[in-house]
């Protein structure tokens, strides 16, 4: 039986995805044999590649780059559903997906805040956000959740669901022990109460308790520092308790080339740390480290999972 492959889906047509793709396709021509490239149909037929091409939508459409529409967003919805179906059913090994347009995504009617919620949907499991490929390692404990339902969300099954994909994400980069720096939610992580007392009263405690199962957990941290912490080496990854507190560093630090990691899930899905960046799209801007990065990530776990 031939190895199932890896799928890659477009996006948002009229973002960056599409050129992102091309540019890795055209670089690894070995490589691309083992992939299934997923999106309309006059983009696929553009592309000068062994990979195996499926298209969704209407065979006539042609996006125009920068330039976001309603069909475009069916396309992008469209890949992510075919994927998903493809991985559910041993076609492929996992997916790399493509940026897409939360807005134009929302307006047809798509019922996720993300790209994450969506597989989550669709195969099952418990996701948590995670990202590497670049200098740091993050993983979020909340996302795409207004910042005053963060503190309702912080219990200890989210805790430990957290600090055990951040065990997983180090450990498939070949850590062995894992040190494991959390962020405080207040400033100076809450400075024992004084400023707020999420940590003192149920945070902490939570990490005391799963500190059994991982040695090397910090207690909250105060979050200004700890990125720089992680840095210069004394942490392997850094949770985050909302979103921007991790993606703000992560992303001054590892713009081009941090990956998104979806954990927790049945299958594996990583994806660019970037979004749809319609402002460049079709000028030749775009840069495609952090999808190059994620098509590698994406083999790494499968190849883990796998055993091999």
């Amino acid at each position: 039986m031939m190895p199932a492959r890896l799928a890659f889906t477009c996006g948002d047509p009229a973002g960056v995805g599409p050129e992102i793709i091309a540019a890795w396709l055209a670089a690894h021509p070995t490589e691309a044999g083992d992939v299934s490239v997923i999106g309309p149909a006059v983009w696929l037929e553009s592309l000068a590649t062994p990979a195996q091409k499926i298209p969704v939508g209407l065979e006539e459409f042609a996006a125009i780059p920068g330039q976001p529409t309603g069909e475009g967003a069916l396309v992008a919805w469209a890949a992510m559903e075919r994927a998903a179906a493809g991985c559910k059913n041993d076609e492929f090994s996992g997916v790399v997906t493509g940026p897409v347009h939360k807005a134009g995504l929302a307006g047809i009617g798509y019922g996720f805040p993300g790209q994450t919620e969506f597989f989550a949907a669709r195969w099952g499991g418990d996701p948590v956000m995670a990202f590497c490929g670049g200098r740091l390692r993050v993983v979020l404990a909340t996302w795409h959740v207004p910042l005053h339902q963060v503190t309702r969300l912080l219990g200890p099954h989210l805790l430990h669901r957290t600090v055990a994909a951040a065990d997983t994400l180090a450990r498939s980069e070949g850590i062995a022990a894992p040190r494991i720096g959390v962020c405080g939610l207040n400033p100076h992580a809450g400075e024992a109460g004084l400023l707020g007392y999420e940590e003192k009263d149920f945070i902490d405690p939570a990490l005391d308790h799963l500190r059994k199962e991982f040695p090397a957990l910090s207690s909250c941290q105060p979050g200004d520092t700890l990125f720089a912490r992680a840095l210069r080496g004394e942490f392997d990854v850094v949770i985050a308790l909302y979103h921007d507190q991790g993606l703000a560093p992560l992303k001054t630090v590892d713009f081009d080339e941090a990956v998104n990691v979806t954990l927790g899930l049945p299958h594996v899905r990583t994806s660019p740390d970037h979004g749809t960046a319609f402002g460049i799209a079709g000028q030749g801007k775009a840069s495609g480290r952090s999808f190059a990065n994620a098509v590698t990530v994406a083999r790494r776990l499968i190849k883990l999972r796998s055993g091999q």
